[in-house]
């Protein structure tokens, strides 16, 4: 034979093999995105992995998950301040049932969408923290009130006073009002002091509403870093609202809540006067809470852990040190976004569907390797994907459907 026979040879040979080894690294086909659907609607999650799920796509990790809720209901209770768990972070009923199980004692709402979820769910003292304003909004928040007397909304402007006190009188029922209080953020927030009495005066006034407390987020202080330098902007930021609160007891207004507070100051909100809490980052963390710093001095802010990532696949490896992801910007990717157990890799944006991931030393990713992510603003993430895909260590134990998508925005 040739050497030009042999070389032939081997090289058909070598053609043929390399499907065969194909072939033999794929003989568990996964489940397809229909057949997930099919055994999510049965409730039957046997045999389903991180490697069957179409990416990107959210992960819970449970155990972790259900420790911040504890952690969160403890602290609460021994503190003796109310925490009423705000749901713009999560979406999700699944969750805002665990957490009133927990004893949060009803559910935040940023949007009506939101509260009507809520509300339809059967979860009781729902707050809508932004006040209605325009004929849609404001016809459909009293619509709740109708529907469950303990809805409650927020006013900073007499306008809306007098507006949801008229549609109230139509449907003839009183609405639980309470006085949004400027608290450091310029979005939204009456006047402290003895503005914000007169605004609660007049809600007090009204025959269709009845006065609920004052509100104030202090949403600067939330992510101040350093324990201290965040205690002292909180003071600066919610001790105006606990004194208008006061000056409303001594005008004789009964002031049942006092609410406000964050995930980064739940361990201050207490000392400074509020009597409920609006936590809500905590359920999940975000690498915007990474490094505010803990009470104990730590620069590393560990009171709760990360228990929400991004899944992603690597799709092409062309350099050194450096792959493609399937998480881009729809997949609201950020540089700040980091990689689950290793910190030493660099997130870079590339488009509308890719993301890079870039490392200097360390073991090597693979094409096709599933790699996980936590991303950095969990109300932008959460609010692209549709369900969480809940584990116990590698084993899916259940799925929750997420309410918020861009769509339901607009509703």
């Amino acid at each position: 034979m040739t050497k030009h026979a042999i070389s032939r040879r081997v090289m058909l040979a070598s053609s043929f093999a390399a499907p065969a080894l194909l072939r033999a690294s794929f003989t568990k086909k996964p489940f397809f995105y229909s057949e997930i659907e099919a055994k999510i609607a049965r409730r039957d999650f046997r045999g389903i992995t991180k490697e069957d799920l179409p990416t990107p796509c959210l992960i819970v990790d449970k155990p972790l998950f259900e420790q911040n809720l504890k952690r969160m209901a403890g602290h609460c209770k021994s503190t003796g301040i109310d925490l009423r768990a705000h749901c713009k972070i999560h979406k999700s009923v699944d969750i805002a049932k665990r957490q009133v199980a927990l004893g949060s004692v009803g559910i935040c709402c940023a949007t009506i969408a939101e509260c009507e979820l809520m509300s339809g769910a059967g979860i009781k003292n729902v707050l809508y923290t932004v006040q209605p304003a325009g004929k849609n909004k404001i016809w459909r928040a009293v619509t709740l009130a109708a529907k469950d007397p303990t809805f409650m909304v927020v006013a900073d402007d007499p306008l809306t006073v007098d507006w949801v006190d008229e549609a109230a009188a139509a449907l003839k029922i009183r609405v639980t009002m309470l006085v949004d209080l400027f608290s450091g953020l310029t979005r939204a927030g009456h006047p402290t002091g003895t503005p914000g009495l007169e605004l609660a005066k007049k809600i007090d006034s009204k025959k269709h509403l009845k006065f609920g407390g004052v509100m104030g987020y202090s949403g600067y202080a939330s992510h101040t870093k350093g324990f201290e330098e965040r205690r002292q902007r909180s003071i600066m930021d919610v001790g105006p609202v606990v004194e208008t609160a006061n000056l409303c007891k001594k005008a004789g207004l009964n002031v049942p809540l006092i609410t406000g507070g964050s995930t980064g100051t739940y361990n201050i909100d207490k000392e400074i006067g509020l009597t409920e809490l609006q936590a809500g980052s905590y359920v999940f963390m975000d690498t915007g809470y990474m490094y505010i710093g803990s009470k104990n001095g730590d620069k590393r802010y560990d009171d709760f852990q990360t228990s929400l990532t991004v899944l992603t696949t690597v799709v092409s490896k062309n350099h050194p040190h450096q792959v493609t992801i399937d998480a881009g910007n729809k997949a609201m990717l950020r540089p700040t976004d980091q990689v689950k157990d290793r910190p030493d890799i660099i997130v870079e944006n590339q488009g509308a569907e890719y993301g890079i991931l870039k490392w200097k030393d360390g073991e090597e990713l693979k094409l096709g390797q599933k790699v996980e992510l936590y991303c950095s603003n969990l109300d932008m993430s959460t609010n692209v994907y549709d369900r969480y895909f809940v584990f116990e260590g590698e084993r899916l134990v259940d799925v929750w459907p997420i309410m918020g998508r861009a769509g339901a925005l607009q509703r």
